[in-house]
């Protein structure tokens, strides 16, 4: 197949990497022109996968015509906040037979839209077969060195869902398709904020038995609104639910745990981020998601608390004794 990947940050690259190791012919899409001029002479991510070598019949261009136009599948790897700006210089004519794949996890800030509702709305005549998400508990620094992984696929057609999970399995990437598009979105960016509030703990101080609990509940809280959404209960227990905030929560790959551990430390919301090259998805997603639970009426108090920690300065203690002393609940109240 004829694949482009727009976006060459780490997941970007990687999943370019992935899919030309299965013979597809793949384009490799960096906004920046400078960046990817030396990427092309020095064949390597040296700035997002440094130490990786990238092949030679990978394509890498900054010409987003040339990167899209006659492709039969379009993964978009760009964050979350800037996809509408990037499809939004797309001819939808030269997409109307391609399949479009998200990889990204988050919720567009203002609109609360996810990345799929984010394709239709620029996209007004798209149909929902050509739009499908992967994800899953995937860290691009283990699958560029093609670690074991299993991620999930999901579109509301599951033939589509078929065609990407064939296009992206591997022996050492594992691909299992779903139709529950919502549901592996919902756990996909959901679980960002979980990881910032898991990072917050981390730097405060607290133990093992705090994350276990935070976790625990923040896989109830994905699971509420998620389901308020249309999604599917057990979407949560699987690869893109508890499998993914496992990993971001645990990780010390973890944009999002790390921007928490650091606030959680002392540290100002805008002093961490100065000092990153990645994005962590989970910072504008806490505002969305927070939105969200509150348009859906949905109780979502991990949520709330670490929206109040990044944006209101709320000391982290306090967050975490306000969330134990709230009125007793039953556990399996959702």
């Amino acid at each position: 197949m004829k694949i482009s990947v727009l976006g060459a940050g780490a997941w970007g690259t990687t999943l370019a990497l992935v899919l030309n190791s299965n013979g597809h012919e793949v384009t490799l899409w960096e906004f920046n022109e400078d960046y990817c001029t030396k990427m092309q002479s020095r064949l390597e991510n040296f700035t997002f996968l440094p130490g990786i070598p990238l092949p030679n019949n990978l394509i890498i261009t900054h010409d987003l015509e040339t990167a899209v136009c006659g492709k039969e599948m379009v993964v978009i790897a760009v964050p979350t906040q800037f996809i509408r700006g990037v499809i939004s210089k797309i001819d939808p004519n030269t997409i109307k037979n391609t399949i479009l794949v998200s990889v990204s996890k988050g919720i567009e800030i203002n609109t609360n839209l996810t990345v799929s509702k984010i394709f239709s709305d620029v996209f007004k005549n798209i149909s929902p077969s050509q739009l499908s998400v992967l994800s899953g508990p995937s860290h691009a620094e283990e699958v560029s060195r093609k670690i074991p992984t299993l991620v999930a696929v999901a579109s509301s057609d599951i033939q589509t869902s078929k065609i990407v999970q064939s296009a992206f399995m591997t022996s050492y990437f594992r691909v299992y398709s779903s139709t529950d598009i919502i549901g592996v979105e919902m756990g996909g960016a959901f679980k960002n904020v979980i990881a910032v509030g898991a990072g917050i703990l981390d730097g405060a101080g607290y133990g093992d038995n705090t994350k276990a609990a935070l976790m625990t509940r923040g896989v109830a809280e994905i699971s509420r609104l998620g389901i308020a959404l249309g999604a599917k209960p057990e979407t949560f227990a699987g690869l893109s639910g508890m499998g993914d905030l496992i990993v971001t929560c645990m990780s010390k790959h973890s944009r999002n745990r790390y921007v928490g551990e650091k606030i959680g430390s002392g540290m100002k919301l805008s002093e961490v981020l100065k000092g990153m090259s990645a994005v962590a998805e989970g910072v504008a997603t806490s505002k969305s998601a927070s939105a969200l639970a509150r348009q859906h009426d949905i109780d979502a108090p991990i949520t709330f608390e670490v929206y109040k920690i990044l944006f209101e300065d709320k000391d982290p203690i306090q967050a975490t004794m306000d969330l134990m002393t709230r009125d007793m609940k039953h556990e399996s109240d959702l």
